[in-house]
Order: structure tokens, then C-alpha cells, then sequence
């Protein structure tokens, strides 16, 4: 499994407050040792304020060890100090955010930079006040006090300038906090707001945007494999919105095609976004070079090479691959489900009739399970077939259109549509000649 897990690579686009869940789903799974995921675990929180949980996490790697370091005593001694200090500082700041009338002007406002006048003239804000505010909102982020550290960076987005870049700043880390608080609403909104100056192109080179849009398309998994309508929002960002303006796609296969393997998982659980999967195929087939994994190759082996008995195996370790993957392991049952069906659909499209117990091989299912799972099919009017329980068969109800048929069908169509449209063209010209404008130019 630790060849397909991809939290080391995900991990390079993350803050590191957002990798230590992916850290906690792996320490209750045998892919590495747990010494190994507590060595980490420390060497994420070195870099920050959580002083305490550093030191239980040292104790439990070191459980012979009957004291902690000195440097967790010093090192949380000088945190306290600090955030006294900034508390300090930040303190009329934070009175003023309270006061009833400046609060009613940041509901109002639409403008960061008019606002920021009218609190210079009325309340002696000042650019030193918006910059103490962010800094106590960064500390309280790095203490893990993520509640306090999206309020303040709530207040510095709106009160700076959309232009301004600790508005910017501010709006990536009040989405991380909102994603550590579970706030999947808020965290939507913001990675929309997000997106908008993303896509406005205020970086100085094509370089920076597309390390903007890597980092984005990274933190954008957290909310859209949690949020109820993630699954359709991360197939319209990036793949259908890219038919039109492929930035994220091309992203995608420049810099991070391991991607591929939640596009493609969101493609399979969604049963209203068929019509995606041409052009999803295409893709993988194009950063089969890059990237694979047996997500990617099962829908690969089904709609390239239809390969059945491949396809089988591959959804034998898809199985593996969503139970061990932290952004995933929630869509297994609607993804075993929804890949079976994609088997069933495309076998069936080959043969007429279908022996149930070779059709239980390719699902990785019994017999027994196969035959009630196909009856449930037939029930809920998704399968024009029936079951002979004598023979064992399932026999399609039609049969696939020839295509002369097609050819025939459709130039009927077109003729019909050619009546239709001289008819209505006669018609709006008969007014014209009543009226004596016939033969003019307008």
C-alpha cells in the first residue's frame, strides 16, 4: 500500500497544520510504522506554537523516558510570554471590531478600502493596527487556537484592500483554519473568493500562478470530499469548466497528475456525471506516463482496452487504495457500488446474453450476490433485461443499434428540422411582405 499512498506528495502543497490529519488517519492504519508517523507527527510541530502537544506526542515516542525535554519547558514559557504580549497589542484593536456601529459597517461594507477610511477617521485605525491584527491572528493559528485565528482573518479581509496581499494572505489562512474547524460552508465560500483572485492573475509571473493554482487544487480536496455538493463542484472546476478555460487541467497534468486519482473517484461516485467520462479518459490516457494508480487504470482497462479480467483485479486494489486514503476512504461503498455498474454497463453493451456466474467473477462478487444485485437493476427501471434462473443467464432486453440504423435515424432528424425551419422562416416573412419591406436592406 505505501507505494500508492500520497501523503509525502500531498504534503508538499499543504500547510503544515493541514497535514496532521492526514498524519492521524495513517497512525490507525499498518502502512507505516507508528514510530515512524510520531517522528513526523514532532518534526510537523517544531515549526509551531502547540507546545503541549508536541510534548504528549514525545512522551508517547519516548515511553521510557520519564521527563520531557527541557526545550518543551523554555520553548513554552517563551509561547506564553509572547501571547501575552500580542494580546497587549492587540487589545483595542479588537475593542474597536466590537463596538455595534463598526460591526454593521463590515456587514455593509463591499468596499475593504473605503471601510479601512472610514475606521481610519472614526476609530484612528491605522495600516500598523491591520498588520498587529494579522500577526496575533497568525500566532493564535500557530498555538492551534484556529476559532481566534479565523475571526481576526475574517476582520483583516474585509478591512484590506481586495489589492492588498495580507488580504490575500489572510483569505488562505482563514480557509485553513475553517478546514481544521470542519466549517465546510464557510471553507467553500472562501475557496471561492479564493479562485476569483486566483484566476485575476495579480502574480507577477505564469510561474507563481501556477504554483497559486497547485496549492489551491490541494486544499480545495479537503473541502470537496466533505461539503454535500463537492462532488459535482470538483468535476465542474476541473474538467468541464476546462473546456473552456483549461487552467486547472493544465495544472493538474504539470505539476500534480496524482490528482487524477480524486477526479476520477469523484467521476465514478457521481451517477449524474456520465457524460464526463470521455473526456476524463482522454486525460489519463494522455498522464499515463506520470501517473498511475488503480483508480486511474481501472477506468483505463474498462473504456481503452476493455480488458474485463484486468478491470476485475484493478477493483481489487481500488478497494485497497480508497480504505487507506484519507480524502477517499468515505466514497468506498458508493465506489465499489457505482464501478461495478460501470463493468456491468459496458459488458453488457458487448453481449447479449450473460452467464450470472461469470458476471459474479468480473464484479468480485458470489453468485448468489450477483443475481440479487442484477435484480435490483432490473427493479429500479436502470436494466432493459431479464433474468433466466433456469440457465443461469441474464438476457438483454435490446439490442444495440446498427449504425446504418443511426445514419437512417438521424437524416430524418435532419430533414424534419429543415421543414420546421423553412416553415417558421415563411412565416416571419410573410408579416414583412404584407408591410412592403420585402427585398430591402435594414
Amino acid at each position: 500500500m505505501a507505494e500508492w499512498d500520497l501523503t509525502s506528495t500531498m504534503g508538499q502543497y499543504l500547510d503544515r497544520h493541514l497535514v496532521f490529519p492526514l498524519l492521524e488517519f495513517l497512525s490507525e492504519k499498518d502502512i507505516y510504522a507508528p514510530e515512524d508517523i510520531m517522528q513526523g507527527k514532532i518534526d510537523l510541530l517544531s515549526n509551531t506554537n502547540m507546545v503541549d502537544f508536541a510534548k504528549e506526542v514525545y512522551m508517547r515516542l519516548h515511553p521510557d523516558t520519564d521527563e520531557a525535554p527541557e526545550f518543551f519547558t523554555n520553548k513554552r514559557r517563551e509561547v506564553v510570554q509572547e501571547l501575552r504580549m500580542r494580546e497587549d497589542m492587540t487589545e483595542p484593536i479588537v475593542k474597536i471590531m466590537e463596538l455595534p456601529e463598526v460591526v454593521e459597517l463590515i456587514q455593509q461594507s463591499k468596499d475593504g478600502r473605503q471601510l479601512f477610511d472610514t475606521l481610519s477617521k472614526e476609530h484612528n485605525f491605522t495600516t500598523e493596527s491591520l498588520q498587529t491584527l494579522y500577526q496575533y491572528a497568525k500566532f493564535q493559528y500557530e498555538c492551534g487556537n484556529y476559532t481566534g485565528a479565523a475571526e481576526y482573518l475574517y476582520f483583516v479581509r474585509v478591512v484590506a484592500a481586495n489589492d492588498d496581499k495580507l488580504a490575500y494572505n489572510a483569505l488562505w489562512g482563514k480557509l485553513a483554519a475553517e478546514i481544521l474547524m470542519q466549517n465546510w460552508d464557510a471553507a467553500l465560500e472562501d475557496l471561492n473568493k479564493l479562485k476569483e483572485i486566483i484566476d485575476s492573475s495579480p502574480f507577477s509571473s505564469d510561474l507563481q500562478s501556477l504554483q497559486q493554482r497547485t496549492w489551491f487544487i490541494h486544499w480545495s480536496l479537503f473541502v470537496f470530499f466533505n461539503h454535500p455538493k463537492g462532488g459535482d463542484l470538483i468535476i465542474d472546476m476541473f474538467l468541464v469548466d476546462s473546456k473552456h478555460d483549461n487552467k486547472y487541467l493544465n495544472t493538474i497534468q504539470t505539476n500534480c497528475p496524482h490528482i487524477l486519482r480524486y477526479l476520477t473517484t469523484a467521476v465514478i461516485i457521481n451517477k449524474r456525471r456520465k457524460t464526463v467520462l470521455k473526456d476524463l479518459v482522454k486525460v489519463i490516457q494522455q498522464e499515463a506516463y506520470t501517473y498511475r494508480d488503480p483508480i486511474t487504470e481501472f477506468l483505463e482497462c474498462l473504456y481503452v482496452n476493455f480488458d474485463f479480467d484486468r478491470a476485475q483485479q484493478q477493483l481489487r486494489d481500488c478497494e485497497t487504495v480508497l480504505s487507506n486514503d484519507f480524502f477517499l476512504v468515505a466514497c468506498l461503498d458508493d465506489f465499489i457500488e457505482n464501478a461495478r455498474l460501470f463493468i456491468f454497463e459496458t459488458f453488457c453493451r458487448i453481449h447479449q446474453c450473460i452467464s450470472i456466474s461469470m458476471l459474479a467473477d468480473k464484479l468480485n462478487m458470489s453468485p448468489e450476490d450477483a443475481e440479487k444485485w442484477i435484480v435490483n437493476l432490473i427493479r429500479n427501471a436502470r436494466l432493459d433485461a431479464k433474468i433466466d434462473s433456469q440457465l443461469g443467464h441474464v438476457v438483454m432486453g435490446t439490442q444495440a443499434v446498427s449504425v446504418y440504423q443511426q445514419v437512417i435515424e438521424k437524416t430524418k432528424g435532419l430533414s424534419f428540422r429543415s421543414q420546421m425551419l423553412a416553415i417558421n422562416l415563411e412565416k416571419k416573412l410573410a408579416p414583412r411582405e404584407r408591410d412592403g419591406w420585402a427585398g430591402q436592406d435594414f
